[in-house]
Protein backbone atom coordinates (compact mmCIF):
# COMPACT_ATOMS: atom_id res chain seq x y z
CA UNK A 1 0.00 0.00 0.00
CA UNK A 2 1.64 3.47 -0.86
CA UNK A 3 2.07 6.07 1.77
CA UNK A 4 3.62 9.80 1.44
CA UNK A 5 6.70 10.72 2.92
CA UNK A 6 6.75 14.43 3.42
CA UNK A 7 9.19 16.58 5.02
CA UNK A 8 8.35 19.91 6.62
CA UNK A 9 10.16 22.97 6.74
CA UNK A 10 9.27 24.65 3.35
CA UNK A 11 6.75 27.48 2.01
CA UNK A 12 3.88 26.17 0.10
CA UNK A 13 4.39 28.89 -2.87
CA UNK A 14 3.90 29.21 -6.68
CA UNK A 15 1.26 28.37 -9.50
CA UNK A 16 -0.93 25.14 -10.08
CA UNK A 17 -3.48 24.18 -12.59
CA UNK A 18 -6.34 23.07 -11.72
CA UNK A 19 -7.86 19.64 -13.08
CA UNK A 20 -11.89 18.91 -13.95
CA UNK A 21 -14.07 18.55 -11.25
CA UNK A 22 -14.50 15.04 -10.07
CA UNK A 23 -17.81 15.68 -8.47
CA UNK A 24 -19.03 16.70 -12.11
CA UNK A 25 -17.16 14.17 -14.27
CA UNK A 26 -18.60 11.63 -12.51
CA UNK A 27 -22.06 12.36 -12.62
CA UNK A 28 -21.66 13.57 -16.31
CA UNK A 29 -20.21 10.40 -17.35
CA UNK A 30 -22.94 8.68 -15.98
CA UNK A 31 -25.14 10.88 -17.72
CA UNK A 32 -23.79 10.06 -21.19
CA UNK A 33 -25.74 6.49 -20.81
CA UNK A 34 -28.39 8.46 -22.14
CA UNK A 35 -26.69 9.68 -25.84
CA UNK A 36 -27.81 7.45 -28.79
CA UNK A 37 -25.23 8.78 -30.78
CA UNK A 38 -21.67 9.47 -29.48
CA UNK A 39 -20.59 12.01 -27.01
CA UNK A 40 -17.19 13.51 -26.28
CA UNK A 41 -15.96 14.96 -22.70
CA UNK A 42 -13.46 17.12 -21.91
CA UNK A 43 -11.22 18.05 -19.08
CA UNK A 44 -11.77 15.00 -17.25
CA UNK A 45 -9.35 14.16 -14.42
CA UNK A 46 -7.34 11.25 -14.04
CA UNK A 47 -8.94 9.58 -10.84
CA UNK A 48 -9.32 6.27 -9.60
CA UNK A 49 -12.90 7.26 -9.14
CA UNK A 50 -13.16 8.40 -13.02
CA UNK A 51 -11.08 4.61 -13.68
CA UNK A 52 -13.93 3.05 -11.67
CA UNK A 53 -16.73 4.22 -13.78
CA UNK A 54 -15.26 3.55 -16.81
CA UNK A 55 -14.77 0.75 -16.27
CA UNK A 56 -18.28 -0.09 -14.74
CA UNK A 57 -19.91 1.17 -17.96
CA UNK A 58 -17.81 -0.30 -20.38
CA UNK A 59 -19.16 -3.60 -18.50
CA UNK A 60 -22.48 -2.79 -19.66
CA UNK A 61 -21.50 -3.43 -22.90
CA UNK A 62 -21.03 0.62 -23.65
CA UNK A 63 -17.47 1.66 -25.68
CA UNK A 64 -16.21 3.88 -23.80
CA UNK A 65 -12.29 5.21 -23.83
CA UNK A 66 -9.98 8.01 -22.03
CA UNK A 67 -7.62 9.46 -23.30
CA UNK A 68 -5.74 11.95 -21.83
CA UNK A 69 -8.30 14.42 -20.39
CA UNK A 70 -10.93 13.53 -23.11
CA UNK A 71 -13.55 10.73 -23.00
CA UNK A 72 -15.76 8.85 -25.64
CA UNK A 73 -18.51 7.26 -25.75
CA UNK A 74 -20.96 5.54 -27.77
CA UNK A 75 -24.39 3.48 -26.29
CA UNK A 76 -24.87 1.75 -29.26
CA UNK A 77 -23.64 -1.71 -28.33
CA UNK A 78 -25.02 -1.48 -24.79
CA UNK A 79 -26.37 -5.45 -23.62
CA UNK A 80 -26.20 -4.88 -19.29
CA UNK A 81 -28.14 -3.23 -17.00
CA UNK A 82 -26.11 -4.80 -14.74
CA UNK A 83 -23.68 -2.80 -12.05
CA UNK A 84 -21.94 -4.93 -9.91
CA UNK A 85 -20.93 -5.52 -6.05
CA UNK A 86 -16.97 -5.76 -6.77
CA UNK A 87 -16.72 -2.38 -8.61
CA UNK A 88 -19.88 -0.20 -7.19
CA UNK A 89 -18.16 -1.07 -3.53
CA UNK A 90 -15.73 0.79 -3.94
CA UNK A 91 -17.14 4.40 -5.03
CA UNK A 92 -20.72 5.84 -3.78
CA UNK A 93 -21.09 7.73 -6.85
CA UNK A 94 -21.40 4.38 -9.24
CA UNK A 95 -25.11 4.70 -7.90
CA UNK A 96 -25.81 7.37 -10.52
CA UNK A 97 -26.10 4.73 -13.64
CA UNK A 98 -28.86 3.74 -11.67
CA UNK A 99 -31.17 6.92 -13.11
CA UNK A 100 -29.65 6.73 -17.11
CA UNK A 101 -30.36 2.78 -17.23
CA UNK A 102 -33.75 2.85 -15.44
CA UNK A 103 -34.90 6.02 -17.83
CA UNK A 104 -33.58 4.76 -21.26
CA UNK A 105 -33.77 1.26 -21.35
CA UNK A 106 -36.54 0.68 -18.47
CA UNK A 107 -34.43 -1.73 -16.24
CA UNK A 108 -31.28 -1.65 -13.77
CA UNK A 109 -29.74 -3.92 -11.38
CA UNK A 110 -27.32 -2.04 -9.63
CA UNK A 111 -25.16 -3.06 -6.25
CA UNK A 112 -26.02 -0.63 -3.27
CA UNK A 113 -22.41 1.61 -3.26
CA UNK A 114 -19.93 1.95 -1.00
CA UNK A 115 -17.62 4.86 -0.72
CA UNK A 116 -15.91 7.30 1.85
CA UNK A 117 -16.75 6.70 5.75
CA UNK A 118 -18.04 9.39 6.33
CA UNK A 119 -21.74 8.96 7.57
CA UNK A 120 -24.67 6.78 6.14
CA UNK A 121 -25.22 8.75 3.36
CA UNK A 122 -28.25 6.60 2.54
CA UNK A 123 -29.37 6.63 -1.00
CA UNK A 124 -33.19 6.62 -0.47
CA UNK A 125 -33.97 9.92 -1.70
CA UNK A 126 -32.79 8.66 -5.18
CA UNK A 127 -35.53 5.75 -4.63
CA UNK A 128 -38.32 7.45 -3.21
CA UNK A 129 -38.06 9.49 -6.60
CA UNK A 130 -38.01 6.73 -8.74
CA UNK A 131 -41.06 5.12 -7.15
CA UNK A 132 -42.71 8.68 -7.50
CA UNK A 133 -42.17 8.45 -11.28
CA UNK A 134 -43.85 4.46 -11.34
CA UNK A 135 -40.97 2.35 -10.95
CA UNK A 136 -41.25 -0.66 -8.98
CA UNK A 137 -38.59 -0.78 -6.84
CA UNK A 138 -36.58 -3.87 -5.09
CA UNK A 139 -33.48 -4.07 -2.66
CA UNK A 140 -32.27 -7.58 -2.47
CA UNK A 141 -29.19 -9.19 -1.45
CA UNK A 142 -27.38 -5.67 -1.51
CA UNK A 143 -28.67 -5.05 -4.95
CA UNK A 144 -31.40 -1.82 -5.85
CA UNK A 145 -33.56 -3.78 -8.71
CA UNK A 146 -35.67 -0.91 -10.21
CA UNK A 147 -38.39 -1.73 -13.34
CA UNK A 148 -39.76 1.31 -14.86
CA UNK A 149 -43.76 1.19 -15.11
CA UNK A 150 -45.68 -0.54 -18.40
CA UNK A 151 -44.52 0.86 -21.57
CA UNK A 152 -40.88 1.09 -20.42
CA UNK A 153 -41.17 4.97 -20.01
CA UNK A 154 -40.95 6.91 -16.21
CA UNK A 155 -43.46 9.09 -15.33
CA UNK A 156 -43.26 12.81 -14.69
CA UNK A 157 -44.93 13.93 -11.60
CA UNK A 158 -44.14 16.53 -8.72
CA UNK A 159 -41.61 15.05 -5.89
CA UNK A 160 -40.28 17.36 -3.12
CA UNK A 161 -36.91 15.46 -2.21
CA UNK A 162 -37.09 15.32 1.98
CA UNK A 163 -33.12 16.72 2.20
CA UNK A 164 -30.96 18.42 0.08
CA UNK A 165 -28.98 15.92 -1.49
CA UNK A 166 -26.55 16.60 -4.69
CA UNK A 167 -26.62 12.75 -5.32
CA UNK A 168 -30.20 12.24 -5.20
CA UNK A 169 -31.10 15.53 -7.80
CA UNK A 170 -28.20 14.77 -10.11
CA UNK A 171 -29.56 10.59 -10.64
CA UNK A 172 -33.24 11.91 -10.45
CA UNK A 173 -32.41 15.06 -13.02
CA UNK A 174 -30.56 12.44 -15.41
CA UNK A 175 -33.74 10.21 -15.43
CA UNK A 176 -36.40 12.72 -15.34
CA UNK A 177 -35.28 13.97 -19.05
CA UNK A 178 -36.57 11.31 -20.78
CA UNK A 179 -39.90 11.16 -18.53
CA UNK A 180 -43.47 10.78 -20.54
CA UNK A 181 -44.90 14.17 -19.47
CA UNK A 182 -43.73 16.92 -16.89
CA UNK A 183 -41.26 16.24 -13.84
CA UNK A 184 -41.23 18.84 -11.35
CA UNK A 185 -38.37 18.67 -8.69
CA UNK A 186 -38.20 20.72 -5.58
CA UNK A 187 -35.65 21.43 -2.97
CA UNK A 188 -32.79 20.02 -5.61
CA UNK A 189 -29.51 20.80 -4.66
CA UNK A 190 -27.77 23.85 -6.20
CA UNK A 191 -24.26 22.50 -6.15
CA UNK A 192 -22.29 23.96 -9.49
CA UNK A 193 -21.95 20.24 -10.52
CA UNK A 194 -25.45 19.86 -11.05
CA UNK A 195 -25.68 22.99 -12.77
CA UNK A 196 -22.96 21.68 -14.69
CA UNK A 197 -25.07 18.30 -15.46
CA UNK A 198 -28.34 20.31 -16.36
CA UNK A 199 -26.38 22.57 -18.56
CA UNK A 200 -24.74 19.44 -20.50
CA UNK A 201 -27.83 17.55 -20.28
CA UNK A 202 -29.40 20.63 -22.36
CA UNK A 203 -26.44 20.29 -24.78
CA UNK A 204 -27.91 16.25 -25.33
CA UNK A 205 -31.36 17.49 -25.86
CA UNK A 206 -33.18 17.78 -22.55
CA UNK A 207 -35.68 20.59 -21.70
CA UNK A 208 -34.49 21.45 -18.04
CA UNK A 209 -35.53 25.15 -16.48
CA UNK A 210 -34.91 26.73 -13.12
CA UNK A 211 -30.83 25.89 -13.24
CA UNK A 212 -29.24 26.38 -10.54
CA UNK A 213 -32.50 26.78 -8.45
CA UNK A 214 -33.84 24.72 -6.05
CA UNK A 215 -37.34 23.99 -8.24
CA UNK A 216 -36.16 22.51 -11.67
CA UNK A 217 -39.15 21.75 -14.20
CA UNK A 218 -37.74 18.56 -17.17
CA UNK A 219 -40.25 18.72 -19.62
CA UNK A 220 -39.56 14.97 -21.06
CA UNK A 221 -38.22 14.03 -24.76
CA UNK A 222 -38.24 10.94 -26.57
CA UNK A 223 -34.41 10.44 -26.35
CA UNK A 224 -31.01 12.48 -26.18
CA UNK A 225 -28.29 12.63 -28.26
CA UNK A 226 -24.55 12.83 -27.69
CA UNK A 227 -22.54 15.94 -27.93
CA UNK A 228 -18.89 17.80 -26.80
CA UNK A 229 -18.86 19.08 -23.61
CA UNK A 230 -15.93 19.64 -20.63
CA UNK A 231 -15.93 19.34 -17.10
CA UNK A 232 -16.23 22.30 -15.35
CA UNK A 233 -13.30 22.76 -13.20
CA UNK A 234 -12.65 21.53 -9.36
CA UNK A 235 -13.59 24.33 -6.73
CA UNK A 236 -12.08 22.24 -3.70
CA UNK A 237 -8.92 20.90 -5.60
CA UNK A 238 -8.46 24.68 -5.95
CA UNK A 239 -9.69 25.80 -2.56
CA UNK A 240 -7.14 23.21 -1.13
CA UNK A 241 -3.97 24.39 -2.63
CA UNK A 242 -4.87 28.23 -1.79
CA UNK A 243 -5.30 27.45 1.45
CA UNK A 244 -1.71 26.41 1.86
CA UNK A 245 -0.95 29.99 1.29
CA UNK A 246 -2.63 30.74 4.72
CA UNK A 247 -0.97 27.57 6.30
CA UNK A 248 2.63 28.76 5.33
CA UNK A 249 2.25 31.94 5.97
CA UNK A 250 1.20 31.41 9.17
CA UNK A 251 4.41 29.43 9.99
CA UNK A 252 7.22 31.24 7.56
CA UNK A 253 5.12 35.24 7.85
CA UNK A 254 4.20 35.11 3.69
CA UNK A 255 2.47 32.40 1.41
CA UNK A 256 1.36 33.07 -1.95
CA UNK A 257 -0.43 30.60 -4.04
CA UNK A 258 -2.06 31.52 -7.26
CA UNK A 259 -4.28 28.46 -9.13
CA UNK A 260 -4.85 28.04 -13.22
CA UNK A 261 -7.59 27.04 -15.27
CA UNK A 262 -10.32 27.57 -12.39
CA UNK A 263 -13.19 30.27 -11.73
CA UNK A 264 -13.53 31.92 -8.67
CA UNK A 265 -17.26 32.38 -8.87
CA UNK A 266 -17.29 28.09 -7.91
CA UNK A 267 -15.64 29.39 -4.53
CA UNK A 268 -17.11 32.31 -3.29
CA UNK A 269 -17.89 31.00 0.05
CA UNK A 270 -14.43 29.97 0.55
CA UNK A 271 -12.91 33.25 -0.87
CA UNK A 272 -14.89 34.90 1.69
CA UNK A 273 -13.44 32.65 4.33
CA UNK A 274 -10.03 33.55 3.10
CA UNK A 275 -10.40 37.00 3.24
CA UNK A 276 -11.96 37.07 6.68
CA UNK A 277 -8.81 35.58 7.78
CA UNK A 278 -6.74 38.36 6.44
CA UNK A 279 -5.71 36.80 3.10
CA UNK A 280 -5.43 39.48 0.16
CA UNK A 281 -7.35 37.19 -2.95
CA UNK A 282 -7.06 38.62 -6.61
CA UNK A 283 -8.90 37.20 -9.52
CA UNK A 284 -8.88 36.58 -13.06
CA UNK A 285 -11.03 34.49 -15.86
CA UNK A 286 -9.74 31.58 -15.34
CA UNK A 287 -7.40 32.42 -11.92
CA UNK A 288 -7.32 33.05 -8.40
CA UNK A 289 -4.16 34.41 -6.05
CA UNK A 290 -4.21 34.03 -2.62
CA UNK A 291 -1.79 36.43 -0.94
CA UNK A 292 -1.31 36.65 3.35
CA UNK A 293 1.22 37.84 5.35
CA UNK A 294 1.45 36.55 8.90
CA UNK A 295 -0.57 34.59 10.55
CA UNK A 296 -4.49 34.07 9.40
CA UNK A 297 -7.16 35.58 11.96
CA UNK A 298 -9.37 32.68 13.44
CA UNK A 299 -13.31 32.31 12.02
CA UNK A 300 -16.50 30.57 12.30
CA UNK A 301 -17.27 28.38 9.93
CA UNK A 302 -21.01 26.94 9.44
CA UNK A 303 -20.85 24.03 6.11
CA UNK A 304 -24.09 24.25 4.75
CA UNK A 305 -25.44 23.30 0.84
CA UNK A 306 -24.45 25.20 -2.20
CA UNK A 307 -23.96 28.65 -2.16
CA UNK A 308 -22.90 27.89 1.60
CA UNK A 309 -19.54 27.17 2.82
CA UNK A 310 -18.71 23.50 1.44
CA UNK A 311 -18.04 20.41 3.41
CA UNK A 312 -15.77 19.57 1.90
CA UNK A 313 -13.58 22.35 2.45
CA UNK A 314 -13.96 21.86 5.96
CA UNK A 315 -10.98 20.08 7.48
CA UNK A 316 -8.57 22.08 4.77
CA UNK A 317 -9.76 25.62 6.34
CA UNK A 318 -9.69 23.62 9.92
CA UNK A 319 -5.79 22.75 9.35
CA UNK A 320 -5.38 26.35 8.61
CA UNK A 321 -7.54 27.98 11.79
CA UNK A 322 -4.65 25.59 13.93
CA UNK A 323 -2.36 27.76 12.97
CA UNK A 324 -4.36 31.20 13.06
CA UNK A 325 -3.89 33.84 15.67
CA UNK A 326 -7.03 33.34 18.24
CA UNK A 327 -10.06 30.24 18.60
CA UNK A 328 -12.28 29.17 15.74
CA UNK A 329 -15.41 27.60 16.09
CA UNK A 330 -16.50 24.95 12.85
CA UNK A 331 -19.95 23.54 13.08
CA UNK A 332 -20.63 20.60 10.68
CA UNK A 333 -23.51 20.14 9.29
CA UNK A 334 -23.69 18.14 6.10
CA UNK A 335 -21.88 14.43 7.39
CA UNK A 336 -22.65 13.36 11.15
CA UNK A 337 -18.56 11.67 10.93
CA UNK A 338 -16.75 14.35 9.16
CA UNK A 339 -14.35 15.16 12.27
CA UNK A 340 -12.35 12.25 11.40
CA UNK A 341 -9.52 14.06 10.77
CA UNK A 342 -9.35 16.01 14.32
CA UNK A 343 -6.98 13.18 16.26
CA UNK A 344 -4.81 12.95 13.23
CA UNK A 345 -4.28 16.50 13.27
CA UNK A 346 -3.90 16.43 16.90
CA UNK A 347 -1.05 13.98 16.38
CA UNK A 348 0.84 17.03 14.46
CA UNK A 349 -0.19 19.10 17.36
CA UNK A 350 -3.18 20.72 16.79
CA UNK A 351 -5.53 22.10 20.04
CA UNK A 352 -8.77 20.77 18.95
CA UNK A 353 -12.15 19.54 21.42
CA UNK A 354 -14.71 18.17 19.04
CA UNK A 355 -18.45 18.50 21.01
CA UNK A 356 -20.55 16.97 18.79
CA UNK A 357 -21.11 18.60 15.20
CA UNK A 358 -18.71 21.44 16.97
CA UNK A 359 -15.62 21.41 16.82
CA UNK A 360 -12.91 24.20 19.02
CA UNK A 361 -10.14 24.54 17.18
CA UNK A 362 -6.87 27.29 18.90
CA UNK A 363 -4.56 28.55 16.93
CA UNK A 364 -1.11 27.25 17.63
CA UNK A 365 2.06 28.10 16.19
CA UNK A 366 3.38 25.24 14.46
CA UNK A 367 2.83 21.83 13.52
CA UNK A 368 5.32 18.95 14.85
CA UNK A 369 6.22 15.89 11.98
CA UNK A 370 4.06 12.42 13.43
CA UNK A 371 2.88 9.40 11.35
CA UNK A 372 -0.47 9.95 10.84
CA UNK A 373 -3.21 8.52 8.94
CA UNK A 374 -5.78 9.51 6.07
CA UNK A 375 -9.56 9.26 7.18
CA UNK A 376 -11.42 10.37 4.27
CA UNK A 377 -10.77 12.31 0.61
CA UNK A 378 -10.68 15.98 1.50
CA UNK A 379 -9.31 15.72 5.38
CA UNK A 380 -6.15 13.96 3.20
CA UNK A 381 -5.61 17.31 1.99
CA UNK A 382 -5.43 19.24 5.11
CA UNK A 383 -3.08 16.58 6.60
CA UNK A 384 -0.31 17.01 3.61
CA UNK A 385 -0.92 20.65 3.95
CA UNK A 386 -0.37 20.33 7.51
CA UNK A 387 2.92 18.05 7.01
CA UNK A 388 4.60 20.16 4.75
CA UNK A 389 4.42 23.68 6.99
CA UNK A 390 5.62 21.49 9.86
CA UNK A 391 8.76 21.57 11.66
CA UNK A 392 12.18 21.97 9.52
CA UNK A 393 13.56 18.80 8.59
CA UNK A 394 10.69 16.58 10.18
CA UNK A 395 9.30 13.78 8.08
CA UNK A 396 5.21 12.88 8.33
CA UNK A 397 4.27 9.08 6.90
CA UNK A 398 0.86 9.61 5.95
CA UNK A 399 -0.98 6.15 5.61
CA UNK A 400 -4.11 5.26 3.50
CA UNK A 401 -3.79 7.77 0.70
CA UNK A 402 -5.52 5.67 -1.70
CA UNK A 403 -8.20 8.23 -0.52
CA UNK A 404 -6.32 11.35 -1.61
CA UNK A 405 -5.46 9.46 -5.21
CA UNK A 406 -9.61 9.09 -5.54
CA UNK A 407 -9.91 13.52 -5.55
CA UNK A 408 -6.91 14.84 -6.78
CA UNK A 409 -4.96 14.06 -9.89
CA UNK A 410 -1.44 14.52 -10.24
CA UNK A 411 -0.87 15.42 -6.71
CA UNK A 412 2.48 14.84 -5.79
CA UNK A 413 3.62 16.68 -9.13
CA UNK A 414 1.68 19.75 -8.33
CA UNK A 415 2.52 19.89 -4.67
CA UNK A 416 6.49 19.71 -5.62
CA UNK A 417 5.42 22.81 -7.99
CA UNK A 418 3.97 24.88 -4.72
CA UNK A 419 7.85 23.54 -2.99
CA UNK A 420 5.81 20.99 -1.02
CA UNK A 421 8.95 17.84 -0.41
CA UNK A 422 6.65 15.25 -1.02
CA UNK A 423 7.60 11.23 -2.21
CA UNK A 424 5.17 8.03 -2.64
CA UNK A 425 6.27 5.08 -0.76
CA UNK A 426 5.68 1.49 -0.42
CA UNK A 427 4.36 0.50 3.26
CA UNK A 428 6.67 -1.92 4.98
Amino acid sequence: MDQFLITGGTPIKGEVNISGAKNAALPLLAAMILAESPTTLNNVPTLQDVRTLIKLIEGLGIVIEKQGDTVTCNTKTINSYFAPYDLVKTMRASILVLGPLLARFGEAEVSLPGGCAIGSRPVDQHLKAFEAMGASIVVENGYVKAKAPEGGRLIGCNHTFDMVTVGGTENVLIAATLVKGTMVLENCAKEPEVVDLANMLVAMGAKISGIGTSTMTIEGVESLHGCEYSVVPDRIETGSYLAGALMSAAVFGEGDVTCHRTDEKLLSPVIKKFKEMGANVTTGEDWIRVQMQGRPKAVDIRTTPHPGFPTDMQAQLMAACCLAEGTSTIIENIFENRFMHVPELRRLGAKIKVDGHTAIVKGVEGFKAAPVMATDLRASMSLVMAAAVAEAGGKTLLDRIYHIDRGYEDVENKLRGLGVVIERVKSK
